[in-house]
């Protein structure tokens, strides 16, 4: 009995030394930029940016081989890793090669967005490889469709009860998140007739937009986090270390601040939350590509006057 109590304890300190260490490691990776900026008057540029995150990332890694208690995390520091050197390399180099200097500055939606979103994919790729390297097979994190009817984990405040499935609570919440969205966009932008039936000639750009933009989000920044963190944590810790990280990085977002840091948390948490509970991703890139459909739609119609198409 003495033993397994020490055993125990063992455990509990281990798991409390993972939280601390991952907790601190997504709080400061996520903030220092806007703590920098926003309050010392810094300008943070993406070499600097790129510097002491992947500083930060190193000595997490060191501390995964000095101290055994949080060496489970070693994934979660190789992610990082990963993510901040191919994020350098795409967006300070790859980004100045050939033609993407002047796709990247056209004032058209169809041509800056899909240079943009092809960058983004280069980003993606590299962290599917990477957790195809540690995990070996793709269910393990969440590249696969998943059950889209699986038990939905009640939650009262949002009116999930016990026994919905993901098949009803998918479709409910596509209907209200998307209303919510759209009536936001109406409110801030307030296109006229006019401009709404010149963008139809984007529809194309904008849904290809949102197909690519919604699956690399999703991957990049919360299956990705999930499978390295959920094993090691704990289911719950892990969803929330990833929507804390994905709704801290819309700081300077759409929308701006406090309120974007909010929104974004909460939607990276729920759909995190689909992931865990589906084991797919396929309602997750679904609720995103709709609220992306729609952003981009009004992205498209603000690109009009200055460029047309």
């Amino acid at each position: 009995m003495e033993g397994e109590e020490e055993q125990g304890v063992d455990g509990a300190r281990k798991r409390t030394a993972m939280l601390v260490v991952a907790w601190a490691t997504i709080v400061v990776v996520s903030t220092y930029r806007i703590v920098a900026q926003e309050v010392l008057g810094l300008t943070v540029s993406e070499n600097s940016r790129s510097l002491v995150a992947g500083a930060i990332v190193v000595v997490g890694l060191v501390l995964t081989l000095l101290w055994p208690a949080v060496r489970p995390l070693r994934p979660f520091f190789g992610l990082f890793a990963v993510l901040v050197g191919v994020e350098w390399l795409v967006y300070t180099r790859v980004d100045q090669l050939g033609a993407y200097p002047r796709w990247l500055s056209d004032p058209s939606f169809s041509v800056y967005m899909l240079a943009e979103q092809s960058l983004r994919l280069m980003v993606t790729l590299a962290i599917i490889g990477y957790l195809f390297i540690v995990q070996r097979r793709r269910e393990a994190f969440f590249l696969v469709r998943g059950d889209t009817a699986a038990p939905a984990g009640s939650v009262s405040w949002l009116g999930i009860k016990a026994g919905e499935t993901w098949r009803t609570v998918g479709r409910n919440f596509a209907f209200f998140l998307s209303l919510g969205t759209l009536a936001f966009l109406v409110i801030a932008g307030r296109p006229s007739l006019d401009l709404v039936v010149r963008v139809l000639p984007f529809l194309p750009a904008v849904l290809l937009a949102a197909v690519l933009n919604a699956f690399s989000e999703e991957m990049t920044y919360k299956a990705s986090f999930l499978s390295v963190l959920e094993r090691a944590v704990g289911r719950q810790h892990a969803l929330w270390l990833m929507a804390a990280f994905f709704g801290i990085g819309h700081f300077y977002g759409v929308p701006y601040g406090v309120v974007g840091v909010l929104l974004a948390t909460f939607l990276g948490w729920f759909l995190g939350k689909s992931m865990l509970e589906t084991r797919g991703v396929a309602w997750a890139w679904f609720l995103h590509f709709l609220q992306d459909v729609l952003i981009f739609t009004f992205m498209a119609i603000g690109s009009i006057t200055p460029g047309g198409q």
